[in-house]
């Protein structure tokens, strides 16, 4: 399997939490194959690796991902096939937007500029979004005469309801950010030069924060819309049996009784 060269994505973890950029702002960051995996790579690391406690998606220039370049996939030779369309798909965006939704860790998406097609769906498949005033989301396929795919019918309709989900995928129209904001796309607009700070702020906020409880709280609140009120409660009560075994929930109960602030080392 081949890797995005060094520069097309880049990484850095500072103070816990894991800043992932996509950085082909010739391209308004159209994200290739080999990006692709590299985030899920990155994104499957950031879950594992304890001293990651929040992670920041984000991307350079005036894009923030105009969709898919299909450009360096790898060449599936001979004629297509029933069954090849779906595949690419089931191994390419659906797994890129699943590494963002099952990522244990809160993922923050810093919302730069154009997210277009599978980079809007990148942007709302993250716990929390905030956009730059310039951002714009763009759910591109119906220009195309394409079906919405990398989990765009699914994303959606959860965060504003299935008739505002089809007016924006019916008609493909850009949706400035203070428009994303009012309809529920994001959670904060800020001014452009703000943006990095203002995601800092939040995901250093969230890397402060017992780890573990948020993990399980993303798993309940993603499965919450999927299921029935018993499987939704028994869950719930399945996760605080869980997450009373650990160090942060003994710590936020001592902290409490104790009156003073709680100190959380995301264990």
């Amino acid at each position: 399997m081949s890797s995005a060269p060094a520069d097309e994505v880049l990484h850095r973890i500072e103070n816990g939490v894991s800043w992932i950029t996509l950085n082909r702002p010739q391209a308004m960051n159209a994200v290739t194959w080999d990006q692709r995996e590299r985030v899920i790579a990155l994104l499957a690391d950031a879950g594992a690796d304890p001293g990651v406690r929040a992670v920041v998606v984000t991307a350079t220039g005036k894009g923030f991902c105009a969709g898919a370049d299909l450009r360096g996939a790898p060449a599936t030779p001979g004629e297509r096939v029933a069954g090849d369309v779906a595949r690419m798909i089931r191994l390419g965006a659906q797994r890129l937007i699943a590494a963002v939704l099952d990522c244990e860790k809160p993922v923050l998406a810093a919302v730069n500029g154009t997210a277009a097609g599978i980079g809007a769906h990148l942007a709302l498949a993250c716990d929390l979004v905030i956009a730059a005033e310039s951002a714009r989301f763009i759910e591109v396929f119906v220009r195309r005469g394409l079906v919405p795919d990398g989990g765009g019918a699914y994303l959606l309709p959860r965060l504003v309801g299935p008739q505002r989900a089809k007016e924006l995928m019916f008609f493909g129209d850009a949706v400035p950010a203070a428009e994303a904001e009012r309809l529920g796309l994001v959670n904060r607009v800020v001014p452009d030069p703000e943006l990095e700070a203002a995601a800092r702020a939040w995901a250093e906020r969230l890397a402060q924060g017992p780890t573990r409880a948020l993990a399980l709280t993303k798993q309940l609140v993603n499965a919450s819309l999927d299921g029935g009120r018993a499987a939704a409660l028994a869950a719930e009560a399945t996760a605080q049996e869980i997450n009373m075994t650990t160090a942060d929930a003994n710590e936020g109960v001592a902290s409490f009784v104790e009156r003073r602030s709680p100190k959380y080392l995301g264990r």
